[in-house]
């Protein structure tokens, strides 16, 4: 199962058992005191007589409640969707049972029916919230023509108008769907946000896991290749000493064929191999051919230039930068992007001064939809608008594992951001309205008509220092 997989399962089943039975346990003790402590507050304090008994009796069901769940199941357990939502319908009977002993509506703790329906929109599913939602103003509604008078110790009946009943019931039904819906909102904003971080964790995770295996293939083929070549030597003299010896001289030609072949093996590992000072550093073109590299082979051309020229056709030494798995994949997610959606052409234009590096990667397709693009780079915002042809969708699903979540693009954003970039996103001529820097990329007469991601440094973040350049690249034992 890919990461991607095992993000998409976890998000399809994120309300099964999350909720701790301790979690409600606790929470129902607490209703509980506070009952307890209202109701004798109520009788000794107020003067007001509540049935006594039969509210104690519906406060003890609680405790009943508790204590059996208790006995049968750990604090530990965590509850299924099923068993929360019955819980929390458990805690809203009792509650409207004792809001009907304690004068309905007259009693200002009515509000407290606002309670199951907020904690389910955190917690449960849409299904189980709007239950729960409808049984609250239902009890609402009940409660204003059924319910117990509130009567003082000299017999007075305390009873608010009936416009306040009716103003305090419109607020409850108000409340219910005003809280399920904030809460349900915020707690789905935070959960993306969550999912989403845990992608990007995971994407970093992978590129750094690369490196390293990479780098050990390249340190491998470094270190072994000299005493393969002492082996191929050795064997070649001890050959041609055993010419006249059919059987021996069979056994050193297998011998050399076998380190010939073990010194391709190394060779072909160690193409991807980033251990060497020389390869961790590396011109800024080389480290966007790296990123690219993935997305050149799906029928798109890929264009990278430096000051508006091929690189090929450039002149001059440029900036050595880290080959941080951060840049290298940050870019690499949004050259996937701009392939996915391009009709035929990616440009990728980098420029730079004594101070800034810039790289704008731009395409030729229908760009980024207007109302979006100050949304582009939060998780699970689809990046481009209605009007992509299908077969283009699914041809970026196909080749590039485009996903059209958002994701992309947010993982990416929130690598480069790490290493101190600042992002922005634009269309075709809009490019000219996107950042203020001083550097922008000179595009000449081929230029990007579609959707473009300008990425800013400061070049004294991600450029490496003289020291760090002029590092020696490692010992190569001398052959003897």
């Amino acid at each position: 199962m890919t990461t991607d997989d095992a993000i998409q399962d976890f998000s399809v089943r994120r309300s099964d058992r999350w909720i701790r039975l301790r979690t409600l346990l606790t929470l129902r003790w607490m209703t509980v005191g506070g009952q307890l402590a209202a109701v004798l507050i109520a009788e000794l304090t107020i003067g007001l007589r509540p049935p006594l008994e039969l509210c104690f009796a519906t406060i003890s069901a609680s405790v009943w409640f508790n204590v059996v769940a208790t006995l049968i199941h750990p604090a530990s357990k965590r509850l299924s969707e099923r068993e929360a939502m019955l819980s929390m319908l458990f805690d809203l009977t009792q509650l409207s049972f004792l809001l009907a002993l304690t004068g309905g509506l007259n009693n200002p703790f009515a509000l407290l029916l606002l309670t199951p329906v907020t904690i389910s929109a955190t917690i449960l599913t849409l299904r189980s919230t709007v239950i729960l939602g409808a049984l609250s103003v239902l009890a609402a509604t009940v409660l204003v023509f059924h319910h117990a008078p509130l009567t003082f110790s000299n017999g007075e009946v305390f009873s608010l108008p009936d416009l306040f009943i009716d103003g305090y019931w419109a607020a409850i039904t108000v409340g219910v769907i005003f809280l399920a819906v904030y809460a349900r909102r915020v707690t789905e904003e935070i959960h993306a946000m969550n999912l989403a971080l845990a992608a990007t964790h995971a994407a970093l995770e992978r590129e750094r896991r690369l490196e390293a295996i990479g780098g050990l293939a390249a340190a491998a083929a470094h270190e072994l290749g000299t005493p393969l070549a002492t082996i191929k030597l050795a064997s070649a003299e001890l050959a041609r000493e055993l010419a006249d010896k059919p059987e021996a001289y069979e056994d050193l030609e297998l011998i050399r064929k076998q380190a010939n072949r073990c010194r391709e093996i190394l060779a072909d590992m160690s193409r991807g191999g980033r251990d060497d000072a020389h390869i961790k550093l590396a011109p800024i073109s080389a480290v966007v051919d790296e990123a690219a590299e993935p997305h050149a082979m799906l029928g798109k051309e890929i264009i990278v230039r430096v000051g508006g020229q091929l690189v090929e056709d450039t002149r001059g030494e440029q900036p050595m930068v880290r080959r941080d798995p951060e840049i290298v994949h940050g870019l690499r997610n949004f050259i996937q992007n701009a392939v996915g959606f391009a009709e035929s052409k990616v440009w990728v234009d980098i420029d730079y001064d004594d101070e800034t590096l810039k790289i704008a990667i731009g395409d030729d397709g229908p760009g980024f939809p207007g109302e979006l693009i100050d949304r582009l780079g939060d998780p699970y915002v689809t990046t481009r608008g209605r009007g992509v042809r299908r077969a283009q969708t699914e041809g970026a699903r196909r080749d590039g594992g485009y996903q059209g979540m958002g994701l992309g693009l947010f993982i990416a954003k929130t690598l480069l951001q790490r290493t101190g970039a600042k992002i922005s996103f634009a269309n075709g001529i809009q490019r000219r309205k996107m950042s203020r820097a001083r550097v922008r990329p000179q595009l000449g007469p081929d230029q990007p008509t579609g959707a473009i991601v300008e990425i800013t440094w400061p070049l004294s973040r991600l450029a490496a220092s003289k020291l760090e350049s002029r590092k020696p690249l490692g010992i190569n034992l001398p052959f003897s």
